[in-house]
């Protein structure tokens, strides 16, 4: 069985956006993979300055993974930060990669875009490097990601090979597996959903912030007895992430006939979107207030990363020329 990795970082509560695109996938693969899943606080260190909401953020993740459906039976999760190894590995890797290819990074070439460069911190321009190490001491397969995010994947294949090439063959060489189903989800203003636009809508909420959030989804001026575009409309491309094809059928009838505003629409929309979670919803209030229970099953996850990691990263010190530890 092969081996996937996928990390999300704790930098806010997760969106729908993180739902649909992550979090849910993710999932997914515990059906045919042996998943490894972690939270990346250590990557969130790059801007998050709050001790208190790195905490926080970071057992919402796991609460919201709980909640959905993780098995921790078949799947192993745990935070970046409990699995200290990982950083000496990205020291190795640090090592024996090259400026130019980390000065090709997305990241990296916008901050050198914008002219901000001088002032971002390191975290920034070695990220590509921690995120390889992420993948490799895991002996991942395969990466699940978006398409902005293949290049990740391949300089992470870029380090592994020149390691191997210099120390003799060490790292598995991971594949990136691109969702290509994923389309955008879009926001509350109908750009991309993402939380620097701050056009978010967060799903495990209670239902009525959920259905105010709802509420403010933008839509045109057309007067409510004039017959509606659904496929022109934010609130029913947001419906049907969630509908039925028999009830997307149904609305879009109902927007085509006149006679219906968007508030009903909008309505319909946050029914369809609770009715979604909220199964899910009790469990994780359940867990958000046992934070205890949401501790031992972090350790836990940690404690079995760190035996691959441990291994991997042993594989590599033999190669280079120190001892096992």
């Amino acid at each position: 069985m092969q081996r996937s990795l996928s990390g999300i970082k704790p930098t806010a509560t997760p969106h729908l956006g993180n739902h649909l695109g992550m979090v849910m996938p993710a999932i997914a693969l515990q059906r045919d993979h042996d998943p490894v899943y972690f939270v990346a606080d250590y990557h969130a260190l790059t801007t998050i300055r709050d001790p208190a909401l790195m905490k926080q953020w970071s057992y919402e993740i796991a609460a919201y993974f709980l909640a959905f459906g993780l098995d921790p039976e078949k799947a192993t999760f745990f935070r970046q930060s409990d699995v200290p190894e990982v950083c000496e590995l990205q020291w190795l890797l640090t090592c024996i990669v090259n400026m130019g290819l980390l000065e090709r990074a997305h990241a990296w070439k916008a901050a050198k875009d914008r002219g901000d460069e001088g002032s971002n911190v390191h975290g920034l321009f070695a990220y590509p490097v921690l995120m390889a190490a992420d993948i490799l001491i895991y002996d991942s397969h395969v990466v699940p990601v978006g398409k902005d995010q293949v290049q990740h994947v391949e300089m992470t294949r870029d380090m592994a090979e020149r390691f191997n090439h210099l120390f003799g063959e060490t790292f598995v060489l991971p594949k990136a597996s691109v969702r290509e189903n994923v389309g955008t989800i879009p926001g509350l203003d109908g750009q991309k959903m993402s939380k620097s636009y701050g056009n978010t809508i967060t799903l495990m909420q209670s239902p009525k912030k959920l259905r105010k959030q709802v509420m403010q989804v933008v839509t045109d001026s057309t007067p409510l007895e004039d017959p509606k575009d659904p496929d022109t409309c934010n609130v029913f491309s947001l419906y049907k992430l969630f509908a039925t094809p028999e009830e997307q059928a149904e609305l879009a009838g109902r927007y085509r006939a006149g006679n219906f505003g968007y508030g009903h629409a909008k309505q319909a929309l946050f029914e369809v979107m609770d009715a979604h979670v909220a199964p899910a919803r009790e469990r994780y209030d359940s867990l958000m207030g046992n934070t205890d229970e949401l501790e031992e099953f972090l350790m836990a996850g940690a404690a079995k990363a760190r035996i691959k990691a441990r291994e991997v990263l042993n594989r590599a010190r033999a190669a280079v020329g120190f001892r096992a530890v």
